[in-house]
């Protein structure tokens, strides 16, 4: 009968974070928050089983992976860019934080030591990343911000579970500032080292797994294998997963083929959501439990109402003195000279996104019983928690609208898809020219060379923005594909309920359609705001001889503004229009029948053309290749 119960309560789990995920996504609210609710009033069920979160479960069995699956898909490239920052916000902040709440708690709660407020601290001064990011995500912050966010997230858990260990044991009376230096650098240390070590040897290994199956099982083991070593040693497990993911993510186009990083990807998103989403549930569960240990402990009501909305209140003070503050520093002359200027827009965003979540309740979870007010100091950990996603995670996104800051523009991005998508044209061609041998043949290559062709023409149509709604032949052959699929895939399923075709052909069959399906190129949805112009994102735009020749001297006037010039004489239809810098000719796009814009630099040797689609400003340079 246990394992009925087992089995009904994972079901159930599950059942309610499906559904109130999908209503939270459904009206923009926040699922962490309603899931938090959701349990709080489930608790009060009598049908609904005491769930109780073991601190072992959720800093063992849980924080593990799903801090490697928010490594894994972290930039490696801009967590070092940013390092600075992340650095100030993971160690300093969380510092700060623990010293600030330390001596906030200890005033406001009569008797409690001072050891045992800079617990709660350290518990309570690590943002969470999964709270920061599925925020900052669904607010549509600036992705730089996302990025700074997402960073500090993954690193100051390390530092706010060492502080609490320091303050474990100042509460039994064995703490020295020696101690807590030399354990704080070995713990940073050894992380750091242990992650290193697994992260060199995985990836070998990895490269020569080629079944997708048995590569995602030995993912799922990684998380673990880093973080185990590292706490034996007393090293900082969640720094050594951390350094593991960010290394692995970074290299798994070299280590993974592509069939197995699709399935990789997909089962650890799935696991992730789960695993995220759950704690927040057994958070909500929990709450009446913890509400109920404070009364029996008899704590006075109104004290601690005081101290939970003190700590609260100094834990979103403290960050907005700490980011405010290093604001200022970067603007006295002398001090910042050296660092750059964020935006006081950007800075008050980030100082107000400080959401707690799974690292704070598992910290709070862990307190020994030996610590005096435990029961009490958890509830005011999870007073902060609800408190954060509900007062400031909803309050972002008016705080992100009121400021103006815009959200990673999509058009933008498809303007550096493209310009990426044409160098790995370029590089494949060169490639196949060099591989292919006389005895290849010759409708192979060719067929090789239109499929590249489309796939760059597709990024390329994505970005024009046309008047009257017509249909790209990318997007015609998208729609007729798809309607192919539709009818192939009904064939085969015919046949296996005729019994003609055997269930292993038939799944066989099937796969294939499907991954043709997933693999058809997608369109850019949405408008693009024809306010501004569209140019080259910073890091993708380049610059040469032509391209700085052109921006030198006057635009030149079109000669057919808003027509093809070749296509009127030829009497065919044009997809979006590109313009030459020397002469003014317009022409069309690779994705159009006649390719004028291509033939007119053929012809002339004229080396820059722009996009004359409205609102578009990106430059084009033949002869080196590149967007400018």
């Amino acid at each position: 009968m246990r394992f009925v119960e087992l089995a009904l309560s994972l079901v159930g789990l599950a059942v309610v974070i499906v559904a109130v995920s999908a209503f939270a996504n459904r009206f923009g609210m926040s699922p962490p928050l309603l899931l938090i609710v959701v349990g709080l009033g489930l608790s009060f069920m009598p049908f609904v089983p005491d769930y109780v979160l073991s601190p072992e479960l959720v800093l063992v069995g849980i924080l593990p992976p799903l801090l490697y699956s928010a490594a894994y898909n972290t930039s490696f490239i801009d967590f070092r860019a940013n390092r600075r920052a992340l650095i100030s916000l993971s160690v300093g902040l969380v510092i700060f934080t623990t010293l600030v709440v330390g001596f906030v708690a200890a005033w406001l709660i009569p008797g409690l030591p001072l050891a045992a407020g800079f617990a709660l601290g350290a518990i309570v001064a690590p943002p969470d990343a999964i709270a920061a990011s599925a925020v900052a995500r669904r607010v549509g912050m600036p992705r730089a911000i996302v990025n700074v966010l997402e960073g500090e997230s993954l690193v100051n858990d390390a530092t706010a579970l060492t502080a609490l260990r320091a303050a474990i044991l100042a509460v039994s009376g064995t703490f020295t500032i020696v101690e807590v230096g030399i354990d704080f650098f070995i713990a940073a240390a050894g992380g750091i080292v242990v992650g290193v070590i697994v992260a060199v040897i995985y990836a070998p290994i990895r490269k020569r797994i080629s079944n997708p199956s048995f590569e995602t099982i030995l993912s799922f083991t990684i998380p673990y294998i880093a973080y185990i070593p590292a706490e034996e040693i007393h090293a900082s497990g969640v720094l050594a997963v951390v350094v593991t993911g960010l290394l692995v993510g970074h290299k798994a186009p070299f280590l993974q083929s592509g069939t197995a990083r699709l399935t990789a990807e997909g089962n650890w998103r799935t696991v992730s959501f789960f695993l995220e989403q759950a704690v927040f549930l057994l958070i909500g569960l929990q709450l009446l439990a913890i509400a109920e240990a404070v009364v029996s402990d008899g704590d006075d009501l109104q004290m601690v109402v005081l101290a939970s909305t003190g700590v609260f209140l100094a834990v979103v003070a403290t960050r907005i003195i700490w980011v405010l503050g290093d604001g200022v520093l970067t603007r006295l002359p002398g001090i910042g000279r050296k660092r750059a200027v964020v935006p006081w827009a950007a800075l008050t965003v980030v100082s107000w996104a400080g959401m707690r979540g799974v690292v704070t309740l598992a910290a709070a979870l862990a307190l020994p019983d030996t610590v005096p007010y435990r029961d009490l100091l958890t509830l005011i950990a999870c007073v902060v928690v609800v408190g954060s996603i509900l007062i400031q995670g909803s309050s972002l996104p008016m705080l992100v609208k009121r400021l103006r800051l815009k959200p990673p523009d999509r058009a933008e991005d498809a303007l550096q898809e493209a310009a990426l998508l044409d160098q790995a044209r370029k590089a494949g061609l060169e490639r196949l020219d060099e591989a292919a041998g006389e005895t290849d043949s010759a409708e192979v290559i060719a067929r090789l060379r239109v499929r590249t062709e489309e796939r760059s023409n597709a990024a390329w149509e994505r970005l024009g923005r046309s008047t009257d709604g017509a249909e790209t032949p990318i997007e015609a052959y998208q729609r007729l594909r798809l309607e192919m699929l539709l009818a192939e895939r009904a064939a085969v399923l015919t046949a296996r309920d005729d019994g003609k075709a055997n269930d292993d052909a038939v799944r066989n069959v099937i796969r294939l359609l499907d991954v043709e399906e997933a693999m058809l190129d997608r369109v850019l949805d949405g408008q693009v705001d024809e306010s501004r112009e569209l140019v080259a994102p910073v890091g993708v735009g380049q610059a040469c001889e032509h391209l700085d020749a052109a921006a030198a001297r006057p635009e030149p006037t079109p000669r057919t503004p808003g027509q093809c010039e070749g296509c009127l004489e030829d009497g065919t239809a044009w997809v979006h229009l590109r313009m030459c810098l020397e002469c003014g000719t317009v022409g069309c796009c690779d994705s159009s029948v006649g390719r004028h814009a291509d033939r007119h630099f053929q012809e002339t040797g004229h080396p820059t053309m722009r996009s004359a689609e409205p609102g578009e400003a990106w430059r084009w340079c033949y002869p080196d290749q590149l967007l400018g």
